[in-house]
């Protein structure tokens, strides 16, 4: 990979007023937690005061943020706003009126931008796979013909299909694709140069998914808010869209039915939560932009997990270490001994010895549920030096073959169609076992096989959310739902 550009001013922790101390503190108590962090990566008072990445994650490497990118799309309709080419008053029937279907009721005519944004259009739950079933072909369509449990405005329910309407009429008013405007009016400006993102069959971006960033791009993100939409000298987003974007404008209720998360619960924005201090944009699986202006202070951080456990030890671990530090000794010597630590983050390869040192073959069960594989897959383990070669494939139904390199003890990097692929492996007890990091998501697959029983299972740690086969997740240029457009 290319040298990463760097968005941000470094510096030591202790010479902002924050104990490295109390970073160690909130590293110790990730580690405690049922959560795979990622990266971790705090400015304060606009430097980075901390940042690490957890092998085989690596800081040039781009994530994927899941709904985090919904603050994205908020950011463009604000934009278009400044442009004059919108306004949240709009009704979605007359910026998108070809796609209103025939006998759409009266309130679908009546949603608005705003309530769009703040994810209040009346329907009863998440609305996105009812509307793609209903229309797969139009999503607009789909969610507008949908009936509705509320009356528009007076209750927030998280949609997904909302901020997909908002893509769509970004795109409408500005004559650009979504990545395309971003690019122009947001990342470009910043020097943000490894903005990636999934797309539907159409070739059009989700909006409310699908954008890979650099945890430093979504630092800067944070950073840029935290300035009021200044960067660089430069006024990239209005101010006053900022401030509107983040307040509460809704009282919010939790995508988790029954959860307690109190840092979901303190209110909705615009495609922003508000929190018990500040605000965040939240992405499946612990993606997280947190800012808390009142600090000086932001937080990002890329995970497998859920995130209010992360946002418990941010403010039991991180706040209280902040105007600690006074440059004394002590301090510098703790700046270091953090630094080495972040340096030396890892997630652990598989256990295990390099053998034995012959080939297995097995055929692939996906019975037991969360398999990223078809049954009848065929495997091939062969040992190579360091590590295996693991062909998977062809794959029933698309003939797509999966040439994987595994290291033993260390991570082996491969992209069969296109997109990497980061794996190590072991053998126990006669089996052959390997870890599978999809590595710019979240998501790895344990890859299994028994030579003895002839069979191997390939189950998700956690399935992405579009789906479960492995071979769109790996495909470039990346489109996980071809099925839709």
């Amino acid at each position: 990979m290319s040298a990463q550009r760097l968005l941000l001013p470094r510096s030591a922790p202790s010479a902002t007023g924050l104990s490295s101390r109390a970073v160690g503190a909130l590293l110790d108590r990730l580690a405690e937690l049922p959560v795979e962090c990622h990266s971790l990566l705090v400015v304060h008072r606009g430097r980075v005061v901390a940042e690490g990445w957890w092998a085989p994650y690596s800081a040039g490497r781009p994530h994927l943020l899941y709904s985090l990118t919904k603050s994205f799309t908020s950011v463009a309709v604000g934009l278009a706003v400044a442009d004059g080419l919108l306004s949240p008053a709009d009704r979605v029937a007359d910026l998108l009126p070809e796609r209103v279907p025939a006998g759409a009721s009266a309130q679908a005519r009546r949603i608005t931008v705003h309530h769009l944004l703040t994810m209040t259009a009346g329907h009863a739950a998440d609305s996105l796979e009812e509307a793609w079933a209903r229309e797969p072909g139009d999503l607009v369509r789909g969610f507008l013909g949908l009936p509705f449990d509320a009356p528009e405005g007076t209750r927030h329910v998280y949609d997904n299909a909302t901020t997909f309407l908002l893509a769509r009429i970004v795109e409408r008013v500005t004559g650009r694709g979504l990545p395309e405007f971003l690019d122009e009016r947001l990342f470009g400006p910043m020097g943000v140069d490894h903005a990636e993102w999934d797309r539907v069959g159409s070739g059009a971006a989700f909006g409310f998914h699908g954008l890979h960033l650099t945890t430093e791009a979504v630092a800067a993100f944070g950073e840029l808010l935290l300035r009021g939409g200044r960067w660089g000298g430069r006024q990239l987003v209005p101010r006053a869209w900022v401030e509107r974007a983040t307040r509460r404008h809704v009282a919010s209720e939790s995508f988790v039915s029954g959860a307690r998360d109190p840092d979901f619960s303190c209110g909705y924005g615009y495609q922003f939560w508000r929190s018990r201090h500040g605000y965040h944009g939240h992405g499946a699986y612990g993606q997280q932009c947190v800012v808390v202006p009142g600090h000086e202070l932001v937080v990002a951080v890329t995970a497998q997990g859920e995130s209010q456990a992360v946002f418990d030890a941010l403010w039991e671990c991180l706040l209280p270490g902040l105007g600690r530090a006074d440059g004394a000794a002590d301090d510098a010597a703790d700046d270091a001994a953090l630094a080495e630590r972040l340096r030396r983050l890892s997630l652990r390869p598989v256990p295990g010895t390099a053998g034995p040192g012959r080939a297995a073959r097995a055929e692939l069960d996906a019975t037991a549920g969360e398999s990223a594989l078809p049954s009848g897959t065929a495997v091939a383990v062969a040992p190579v030096d360091g590590g295996w070669r693991v062909r998977l494939g062809p794959l029933p139904g698309t003939g797509a073959v999966l040439d994987l390199e595994v290291g033993h003890g260390t991570w082996r990097e491969s992209a069969p169609l296109g997109r990497p692929v980061v794996a190590a492996g072991a053998w126990q007890d006669g089996r052959f076992l390997a870890d599978l990091y999809v590595i710019t998501t979240p998501h790895r697959v344990r890859l299994t096989v028994d030579p003895a029983a002839g069979t191997a299972t390939a189950r998700w740690s956690t399935p992405p959310l579009t789906g479960p086969r492995l071979e769109l997740h790996l495909r470039a240029p990346l489109m996980t739902r071809p099925d839709v457009a």
